[in-house]
């Protein structure tokens, strides 16, 4: 497994995760657990963003990796 395709696998867990999250923020009664999901929830988002950018830069530098 290449390192391009780890680093898309990665992202899709993580959106994945994102997305429970989400709806763990909704479910959720008590208002502290949801600032403590939404916080998650952002931090999350960072790092998806942060590896977006990574994947980009890989298939710029790697052409061979580029997503069809």
């Amino acid at each position: 497994m290449t390192v391009a395709s780890k680093l898309k696998q990665t992202i899709s867990s993580l959106k994945g995760v994102e997305s429970t999250l989400r709806i763990y923020s909704l479910q959720a009664q008590n208002k502290e657990f949801k600032v403590v999901y939404r916080n998650a929830i952002k931090d999350i988002n960072e790092v998806i963003e942060s590896l977006q950018k990574r994947e980009k830069a890989i298939e710029l530098e790697e052409p061979q990796y580029r997503s069809n």
